[in-house]
């Protein structure tokens, strides 16, 4: 119960032992999927332009890559009064864009190759300390695929964690620690096998750090894995992972961010965008919200990280548990159609829906079945959520 292992109408049961505190469950379905459909039927030639691959992640991720080996290897000899400020303003803000960056190369945006892309995330890892770039790929595209999904999308937070990270001191300690939560949680929710792939994963990486370890010293490794950490806590360029689904308005699933820290993070803020079209990369999809702007002006959205960071550690009102999930993938037909008329921002909340109860029995009316019409243009593979990955966004949990 307390991990979310639970699927289906189980899940919502179990959360409501929350109390006051608990999920908003949505009975509308994926409302990306849903918004891509329209955008397309309205505004499909241009946007479809914007697809592909863009060089220019790669030439920072590469820079950004020797920027920390250059910097680990200066910090050898100095003091840890010296390292430790330096492991959070410096690693922590370099770390946290190759985190970002790994976001942005799972969809394969760098190169027009897949091959190159996976190639271009290993090595993004080196200096990350920790293996994760091929797990990272993995259970990103299922957070795309089954967003607010229990036993799907892992990025949603736990019963566990919504009922013990209360106050300002728990959501404190919660906040230092977020990035480890963000990497334990998948293997305990949605636990994937090993495969070839994290065997290279692991042999890159933890290669990486024994040549660091054994040539620089612990205090040039140390420098890496604090940036790690601190970078994805309580750390300006952190703020995203809050800032992205956390609701600050019920009923709004994604939230984008139209600030200056999107130079240091690939653009990541332009969430609700991204979520639209995975398969845009970071450079143009700006481009996107000024071709629909009546899809995006009107949400609510950050224009700063530090914000949401005060916002989410001393408003009581918010935490774990402040994320919308849902039974159904698919949804029901008359959440989705009332999702649709209201221009595709809100969602349907299933405790005070007219709609009834969203089962799996309602995955009759998928989105093929509702959005499909001889008015609307042919729904094209590249069209996809993962346009190099035939049908993926027509999979089901």
């Amino acid at each position: 119960m307390f991990f979310n292992v639970m699927k289906g109408e189980d899940a919502y049961r179990a959360s409501k032992s929350l109390g006051e505190k608990s999920f908003l469950w949505a009975t509308n379905g994926e409302p990306h999927m849903i918004r891509r459909r329209e955008i397309l039927a309205k505004y499909g030639d241009q946007v479809r332009k914007l697809y592909g691959a863009d060089v220019r992640t790669a030439i920072q991720v590469i820079a950004v890559v020797f920027a920390q080996f250059v910097i680990a290897r200066h910090v050898r000899d100095w003091s840890w009064l010296a390292i430790l400020p330096l492991s959070y303003v410096l690693s922590g803000t370099l770390n946290q864009n190759l985190f970002c960056a790994q976001h942005e190369i799972s969809h394969c945006l760098a190169f027009k190759k897949p091959v190159y892309n996976h190639y271009l995330a290993l090595f993004a890892n080196m200096v990350l300390v920790v293996p994760m770039a091929v797990k990272f790929r993995e259970y990103h595209h299922d957070h795309h695929l089954f967003l607010g999904v229990d036993g799907g999308d892992v990025d949603l937070p736990t019963v566990f964690e919504s009922t013990y990270v209360r106050g300002l001191f728990m959501k404190i300690c919660y906040g230092l620690v977020y990035l480890i939560t963000y990497g334990v949680r998948p293997l305990i929710v949605r636990p994937k096998a090993a495969h070839m792939g994290d065997v290279v994963n692991w042999i890159i990486v933890m290669g990486t750090n024994a040549a660091i370890l054994y040539f620089w010293g612990f205090k040039s490794l140390f420098y890496l894995f604090a940036g790690s950490i601190l970078g994805g806590g309580i750390h300006p360029l952190a703020g995203h992972l809050i800032s992205e689904h956390y609701q600050f308005v019920p009923g709004q699933e994604t939230y984008s961010y139209y600030g200056p820290l999107n130079a240091l993070g690939y653009n990541v803020g332009y969430h609700n965008e991204h979520h639209d079209f995975p398969q845009i990369p970071q450079t143009r999809l700006h481009q996107l919200r000024e071709i629909a702007p009546e899809y995006y002006t009107n949400m609510y959205s950050h224009s700063s990280w530090c914000w949401v960071l005060y916002k989410f550690l001393t408003v009581p009102s918010l935490g774990p548990w402040s994320r919308m999930h849902r039974i159904s993938r698919q949804g029901t037909k008359e959440a989705n159609e009332k999702f649709i008329s209201g221009n595709c921002q809100f969602g349907t909340n299933m405790d005070v829906a007219d709609t009834g109860s969203a089962t799996e029995s309602d995955a009759a009316s998928t989105s093929e079945q509702l959005l499909s019409s001889p008015t609307r243009p042919k729904h094209r593979k590249d069209d996809s959520a993962f346009g190099l990955q035939t049908g993926a966004d027509k999979k089901t949990l």
